[in-house]
């Protein structure tokens, strides 16, 4: 369910913003969504994990908010990190 060091690693590099950037947001929200796409194909077999899809909700809540602090402080990054994430909104 949750992601490797190495997965992890190759998504800070991949978002970040600059050497030694592992906080900005789009970091943030890349790994909330591979940890959210994790989550998903778990519950899509343990139908009744309950525990696991409250996790979710929570995550998926975070991560929104993280979108919404990024459109407020800079557009042209957010509408940037939707594309590369394939993100709706």
């Amino acid at each position: 369910m949750s992601i490797t060091a190495e997965r992890k690693t190759e998504l800070i590099r991949d978002y970040r913003q600059g050497d030694g950037d592992t906080g900005s947001p789009e970091v943030q929200v890349a790994i909330l969504s591979e940890r959210i796409r994790n989550l998903t194909e778990h519950l899509k077999e343990h139908k009744k994990d309950f525990h696991s899809r409250r996790g979710l909700l929570m995550m998926v809540g975070q991560r929104r908010s993280l979108l919404d602090y990024l459109r407020r402080k800079d557009t042209a990054r957010y509408d940037s990190l939707i594309a590369r994430l394939g993100l709706r909104r």
